[in-house]
């Protein structure tokens, strides 16, 4: 008989990956065999990725055995700076490297969890869009885990492939990022599954998407978040609108405190890393994100480690490309730098057209639409694609980016 599942684990959870379908008792199972050997891992373990239900397994043994859990992404794990200085169960992530090297983040279990609200719900079915062991989808799967959902998972599938499972499986949850919401849609032939939620993370929310999302799924409850693997998660926005409410620049929102330091958002936040603890004072992180506050609203206006050198003038992709997804027509876009030798960089555009759009109307949409940009900004090179290619994290991979 298997023992009682911890307190975050709902007994009545299903994992199906690659065609099997685990339960609890196969869970405890497994989580047995690991604690085994984790009890003789020094306090720190590492597991490489090996799925879900192992993933799951290797945190209930963790627990258990009181050991550091490291949740690689890769064959070959980021070393630790230093082994945990606090003893105990504790969960050690890595982040992605986009914008930069990555980096090993220690996380107190019980703050990875703090976000996560509601009851038991057997009948969700939630589709894991995330890599399992990065923040975003570590959080999908405690969600699941604590509802006593079922939870499907496809390591190594596009979007493409999983729009094809979540229609098959009748899937009612889907957390991605934006990138995989206009690669999702594009990939829905007629039919769609029965979304009860629809939420986006770990990129701008464009008000477009965000609209047609909406309209595709007019019964869904639509909401985007805010969340790094630092910070944790902080909050979300469930108005329909992108940005967020101005005013939570002051009072803050869900016990996290917000500000602008020289136009870029800095949090306190009680779900944070270990080692930036809250103190009387308050200690405060800068996201890297550039926010314009517009009336009653903070639109994030692309990341400050982000801006490329166009013979002088200092330009943010993320922010052309937003300008060309407000475009009619325009289903995706990716705006990356290019070398140039006399300005040092231009930049150049990927598009992805509508379904039966013309490409000579949409071009001079687009011209339109640039226009009013500073001539920096201003793309050099538009090439039309039939799809964006998106990196392991669910997010569009620019030129010099991991």
């Amino acid at each position: 008989m298997s023992p009682p599942p911890p307190s975050w684990l709902h007994s009545g959870v299903r994992l199906i990956e690659a065609g099997r379908s685990v339960g609890w008792p196969e869970i405890a199972a497994q989580a047995d065999a690991f604690e085994a050997a984790f009890r003789s891992g020094e306090g720190r373990v590492v597991l490489p990725p090996q799925g879900v239900p192992a993933l799951v397994a290797a945190l209930v043994a963790a627990e258990r055995a009181g050991v550091a859990l490291h949740l690689s992404r890769r064959a070959t794990p980021v070393e630790a700076a230093s082994e945990p200085r606090e003893p105990g169960f504790m969960v050690l992530l890595e982040t992605s490297g986009t914008t930069g090297t990555p980096k090993l983040i220690r996380h107190d279990f019980r703050r990875l969890r703090g976000r996560l609200r509601g009851a038991a719900d057997p009948d969700a079915r939630w589709l894991l869009a995330y890599e399992p062991a990065a923040f975003a989808g570590l959080q999908v799967i405690l969600t699941a885990l604590a509802a006593g959902a079922t939870l499907v998972s496809a390591p190594g599938a596009g979007a493409a492939e999983l729009a094809r499972l979540a229609v098959a499986l009748a899937v009612t949850h889907i957390s991605a990022t934006p990138s995989f919401w206009r690669a999702f849609l594009l990939a829905l032939d007629g039919e769609a599954p029965p979304l009860a939620a629809v939420t986006l993370g770990g990129e701008v929310a464009d008000q477009p998407l965000l609209d047609r999302l909406a309209e595709r799924f007019p019964t869904a409850k639509l909401r985007h978040i805010y969340a790094s693997t630092e910070a944790g998660a902080l909050f979300a926005v469930g108005d329909g609108k992108a940005g967020f409410p101005a005013g939570w620049l002051d009072g803050g929102i869900d016990g996290v405190g917000l500000r602008l330091r020289d136009g870029v958002l800095e949090v306190e936040s009680p779900r944070a890393m270990l080692g930036l603890e809250i103190g009387h004072g308050g200690r405060w992180l800068s996201t890297g994100d550039v926010v314009e506050v517009r009336g009653d609203r903070a639109l994030f206006a692309g990341r400050l480690d982000g801006r490329v050198n166009v013979g002088g003038v200092k330009v943010s992709p993320e922010v052309v490309e937003q300008v060309l997804l407000d475009v009619p027509g325009v289903r995706d876009a990716l705006v990356e730098p290019a070398a140039n030798p006399v300005t040092g960089h231009i930049l150049t555009a990927l598009v992805v057209p509508a379904p039966g759009v013309e490409e000579t109307a949409l071009r001079a949409a687009i011209r339109t639409a640039v226009a009013g940009l500073p001539p920096a900004a201003r793309p050099r090179l538009v090439t039309m694609t039939g799809s964006i290619a998106l990196g392991a994290a669910g997010k569009k991979t620019r030129k010099g980016t991991a």
